[in-house]
């Protein structure tokens, strides 16, 4: 009786060389593709920055701004330490509890911020329209407590001209009462276009910006506000 002969069996190449590149690690060149595999080839990965370049550009314009007010900081310090009194005698002294509530309005103001920016990711318009709503209002009201301030203390009799104390009190604190003013007009025109329905979770780039300057103009108001009417 003879031994029944046993089929080996067929071996596909394509299979074969496959096994062989997963156990090299790598997929050898030059791989035929199947006629019969109808799958879509695979798609690479899209490269995409991990910084978009208008937030690369913010940054930058916001360093220099930081540069740009550490340079005032440090004459400020110069003349406060140089001074064998400060304040000087006979000048008014600067509203230290009224200004410590305007603090506590605008840092409200980069939290409502924060949640607007939030919102957007996750689409979510009616907590868009909120968060920057609350921020314009609370940026507003800071500004009129500051104006309001700044009206009593010329009425008390300090102005630019009163010495060192009065010139870097209203330049500092000027500049900064300036660059909250813009960014406040700048909160508005982004407060209009949301209204518009410009942004999404997807394109929203003129909402982070935004809030990318807002959020440095509050950061920098409780360094101000230490030096200049606490120290």
């Amino acid at each position: 009786m003879s031994p029944t002969a046993t089929e080996s069996p067929v071996l596909d190449e394509r299979e074969v060389l496959e096994d062989v590149a997963i156990d090299l690690g790598g997929v050898p060149p030059g791989l035929p593709p199947d006629p019969w595999d109808d799958r879509p080839p695979p798609r690479e990965p899209e490269w995409r920055p991990s910084l978009g370049n208008a937030r690369l550009a913010m940054l930058m314009f916001l360093g220099t701004e930081a540069v740009f007010f550490a340079g005032f900081i440090g004459a400020f310090l110069v003349l406060r330490l140089s001074a064998p009194v400060w304040p000087p005698p006979a000048q008014p002294r600067l509203p230290v509890e009224v200004t410590g509530i305007n603090t506590a309005i605008l840092l409200a103001s980069g939290y409502t911020m924060v949640r607007a920016l939030r919102a957007v990711r996750r689409g979510d318009q009616a907590g868009l329209l909120t968060g920057l709503g609350q921020t314009a209002l609370l940026g507003a009201a800071f500004l009129g407590v500051q104006g309001y301030e700044w009206a009593r203390l010329l009425g008390f009799g300090l102005t630019v001209s009163s010495g060192a104390y009065g010139g870097t009190f209203y330049t500092l604190i000027g500049l900064h009462g300036v660059h909250v003013l813009g960014a406040l007009a700048w909160l508005l025109i982004t407060l209009a276009r949301a209204r518009q329905g410009r942004f999404t979770p997807r394109q929203h780039v003129g909402a982070t910006l935004c809030g990318m300057y807002w959020c440095f103009v509050v950061a920098l108001w409780p360094i101000l506000y230490l030096l200049v009417y606490l120290a």
